[in-house]
């Protein structure tokens, strides 16, 4: 499944957030979250996580920043279920690297979801939205 979208949801008071419904059945055999980039949050299906880690496992770990991003992405990662409700609790930890206290924007990008606080992805979004064509020219360039 490719996700895809923008939904807006809001935190609970135990830390959970509703997945949207449409991506709830890909997601039924469980879910890994992890830091992403940007102070968002990754959401994998588990078989997305194991291609995902795989090629974080294929860097040189004799270089020093891939010891940093494989302890960045693998020391924050946390595997969880969906509820009957369709909720995942999101770990304390992640909330805070995320920024996340209330309202939560969930974006599907491709082989993964992204879960935003609301107020960092309307920042990020903002300051990107005058680049997309540039960016788009220069990964035109790398083959794209």
């Amino acid at each position: 499944m490719v996700f895809l979208g923008e939904y807006r949801h809001t935190l609970d008071d135990k830390g959970r957030i509703t997945v949207p419904s449409r991506f709830r059945n890909v997601l039924r055999d469980g879910l890994v979250v992890t830091k992403g980039f940007e102070n968002c949050l990754f959401v994998f299906t588990k078989k997305g996580w194991q291609e995902f880690a795989s090629q974080i496992q294929k860097l040189r770990t004799l270089k020093k920043d891939a010891r940093t991003l494989s302890r960045f992405i693998f020391g924050g990662a946390s595997e969880d279920d969906i509820d009957k409700q369709g909720r995942v609790m999101i770990p304390n930890s992640l909330r805070s690297w995320a920024q996340i206290k209330k309202d939560v924007v969930i974006i599907g990008v491709s082989n993964r979801l992204e879960v935003w606080s609301e107020a960092n992805w309307n920042k990020v979004e903002s300051e990107a939205a005058s680049s997309y064509s540039q960016i788009a020219e220069e990964l035109a360039d790398l083959g794209f």
